[in-house]
């Protein structure tokens, strides 16, 4: 290895790195970096920075790093998904081994989707996941910014593209009648030649398409694998972030396609969903009950409602009945009837799109006072029930006492960034032990310090010029600010960075256990004393962060490292935010088997997700695997399964009956309703029955003694970490975009 100024080799031996890694070695799940797109939304200003862990072919080594793995986590000719090459490469042999698979077994059965998105399964594979870099869905102020060109279309045309979207099992998910119909309108028309590749295996991909007419034949490898005529809809995972296209499709006669372009899609569903939460607003301003709350808490009130229709003829509620929820006409006609003393029912008014009733039930449980019936065609209503709304809320007289937006119990005011103990630690004075880990952006190195040689560091070196090409300057902006404000002995320590021609360097604690995925693949899945630890660790570090308006957003057991006395500590930040209270960011971002499903459907999102991932994640540890992992690595299934919800999911014999309830009411569909987010926060989570007795104040002490402990026999003991290659020094970069490095 050609080594960076100022370092020189320890004298210390035992690090082979010019050893090749086998190609045995399971495969990491990383990170998915989402291209930077040109629109936005909210009015959050905190941008979203793209994570290297989005490179774009899959690597097939152990890479343990103490420190963010998301812009150094693997050995790659690929820099970034940032690139023009595709987020889902695989391996050479990938698409051959697919192809086999379906010609001996599925070719016939597969749909277009399963065809063009599906990567070849494989035991181990290491999650990726995605973020977007500029945040562009954060930052749009007006409405202006969402609009879009609309598409004449006769009416067989309309029909087709509907029946096509709600036929695929997840558009269909993601689609209400207004979303619907403005998908069908954005679609423009494309012709295509006979013989003609309109995808091409291998390259991105950035529209949804729907087959108008002509014949057209899916092949991977070269080789024909289905053909398929008019209303097919395919393509539907570039519209949510760039990614490869695992088959190609060519047009054997002339044909025509309907197109969505993501960036379209995007202000679709911001605006439908900026539009949904202002009429929300709107209707519950209107209610005298509650005209004297605040609107950022009737903001929070509107995260509750839910949408429920009722036939024709159905009674919505019935006279005498006790209820519990409170309604809110979005659309339709009800009638109000009240009975007679004779026994008769006799008609007391009509109630229409705005109008309410059943409000008591917000304050008690009250006897309904009326018969409410839907009238033709049906009625939409939004509902509100007492038991989350006061779960999260607490009662209506504390909601109209506040004046303004408060911090709630589990949340204190930001803190200025943490004063290191080690400031006085310059550049020239570390040198290199051996190498912890390497990636597309540089590599991780485990470094001491020269004039007290016991102290040691794990300095991570990223190739500037590479970070330049590849847009990721923010990303690194973004890491070191959130790491450098916290100190939680369940984080990863940042202490200082430094730069000079070539690289930036981040010195940061070191963690020599090796990390959590790699020791899973191992045991396959962990005892559940085990695994009660490594979550207690987790939800320590997230209520750290969640009291600093941190959301993390990329839990995952490749992000987390045992240090040497088994506990648990988090690191990659790349995909950490910081948001304010009551606000949300519109980005897609995370790691696909752990997104919630506001982020798949593109509806906001906040430190919620983070409840929902600490949910997956005990999954993960308990089984070996997450809940919503489809065969055959196919995302789009993965979020199709994340969509339909946790109550679908069998869950394996080991994980017992009070880590079930946990599990569920983390990954509850409504982020308002989550165990951790509501107003008692993440204690909620700590007095939950899956925790009961357990130690909490002794962990945070660290006098629990950790259940796992890797062997590491001193401060330059790198036995849990593989051997790396050498590396060439990269040119110098001089733009001074790292001047505050």
């Amino acid at each position: 290895m050609v080594l960076c100024p100022p370092f020189r080799w320890s004298s210390r031996g035992g690090f082979n790195l010019t050893t090749a890694v086998s190609d045995d070695t399971p495969e990491r799940r990383e990170t998915i970096t989402k291209i930077p797109e040109t629109i936005a939304d909210a009015p959050d200003t905190n941008g979203d920075v793209p994570n290297g862990n989005g490179n774009a072919v899959q690597f097939k080594k152990s890479i343990t790093l103490p420190v963010d793995q998301g812009i150094s986590s693997k050995k790659s000719s690929y820099m970034s998904i940032q690139s023009e090459k595709s987020t889902f490469s695989c391996d050479k042999d990938s698409d051959s081994d697919v192809l086999d698979d379906g010609r001996k077994s599925s070719s016939g059965r597969k749909t277009i989707s399963d065809l063009m998105q599906s990567e070849p399964e494989k035991r181990g594979r290491r999650k990726r996941g995605v973020i977007a870099p500029h945040a562009p869905l954060d930052t749009v102020r007006s409405s202006i910014d969402l609009q879009y060109e609309k598409f004449q279309k006769d009416h067989k045309s309309l029909t087709q593209i509907r029946s096509a979207i709600m036929a695929n099992d997840f558009l269909k998910n993601l689609m209400d009648e207004e979303r619907l119909q403005a998908v069908v309108e954005a679609m423009s028309p494309q012709e295509f030649p006979a013989g003609s590749l309109m995808i091409r295996e291998g390259e991105s991909g950035s529209h949804l398409y729907v087959s108008a007419f002509g014949q057209f034949e899916v092949l991977k490898g070269g080789q024909v694998v289905k053909n398929f005529g008019a209303g097919e809809a395919f393509g539907e995972l570039a519209i949510l972030y760039k990614a490869k296209r695992f088959a190609s499709i060519r047009c054997i006669t002339e044909a025509k396609v309907w197109m969505l372009e993501r960036r379209v899609f995007q202000k679709i569903m911001v605006r439908s969903g900026r539009q949904e939460q202002e009429d929300n607003i709107r209707f519950l301003a209107s209610v005298p009950l509650l005209r004297e709350i605040h609107p950022i808490e009737l903001a929070k009130i509107s995260d509750f409602l839910k949408r429920e229709f009722f036939s024709t003829g159905t009674a919505v509620v019935r006279q005498g009945d006790r209820g519990d929820k409170f309604y809110i006409i979005r659309g339709g006609t009800v009638a109000v009837t009240k009975r007679d003393g004779d026994g008769g029912e006799r008609r007391v008014g009509t109630l229409r799109r705005g109008d309410y009733f059943g409000e008591q039930a917000l304050l008690h449980e009250d006897r309904r006072l009326a018969t409410v019936t839907a009238l033709p065609p049906g009625v939409e209503c939004l509902t509100l029930e007492r038991g989350p709304f006061t779960d999260l809320l607490g009662n209506l007289d504390e909601l109209k006492n506040i004046r303004h937006a408060v911090p709630r119990a589990s949340q204190q005011k930001k803190t200025s960034e943490v004063k290191s103990e080690y400031e006085f630690v310059e550049l020239k004075d570390l040198e290199i032990v051996g190498t912890m880990g390497v990636g597309g952006f540089g590599r991780v190195e485990l470094v001491q310090y020269k004039p007290q040689p016991s102290l040691t560091f794990a300095l991570k070196c990223l190739k500037k010029v590479d970070m330049v090409q590849q847009q990721q300057q923010e990303h690194a902006y973004n890491e070191k600010n959130i790491m450098m404000v916290c100190n939680s002995p369940f984080i990863c320590r940042l202490y200082r960075t430094f730069k000079d021609s070539k690289f930036i360097y981040f010195l940061m604690e070191p963690v020599l256990g090796g990390d959590v995925w790699t020791i899973l693949q191992k045991q396959r899945y962990f005892p559940e004393n085990i695994a009660r630890f490594m979550s207690a660790c987790v939800v320590e570090a997230f209520q750290y962060l969640h009291s600093k308006d941190i959301i993390y957003r990329d839990l995952k057991p490749e992000n987390l490292m045992l240090d040497k006395n088994g506990y648990i500590k988090l690191v990659d930040f790349g995909f950490a935010k910081s948001l304010s209270q009551n606000s949300k960011t519109w980005t897609f971002a995370g790691t696909p088997e752990y997104v919630a499903p506001e982020i798949v459907l593109n509806k906001g999102h906040d430190r919620a997700v983070d409840c929902w991932a600490l949910g997956v994640f005990i999954h993960e540890l308990l089984v070996g695997k997450p809940p919503f992992r489809a065969a055959g690595g196919d995302h789009m299934k993965t979020y199709t399964l994340i969509l339909r919800g946790i109550d679908a999911i069998a869950f394996h014999p080991r994980v017992p009956k009070s880590a079930q309830l946990l599990i569920r009411k983390l990954c509850r569909a409504v982020p308002a309703e989550r165990l951790g987010y509501l107003k008692n926060g993440i204690v909620d989570i700590k007095n939950h029955k899956w925790f009961l007795g357990f130690d909490w104040e002794g962990l945070r002490e660290k006098k629990l003694k950790a259940p796992l402990i890797q062997p590491v026999a001193n401060d330059f003991d790198l036995s849990n970490f593989e051997k790396y290659p050498k590396d060439k020094l990269p040119p110098d970069e001089t733009s001074g975009w790292d001047i505050d490095f």
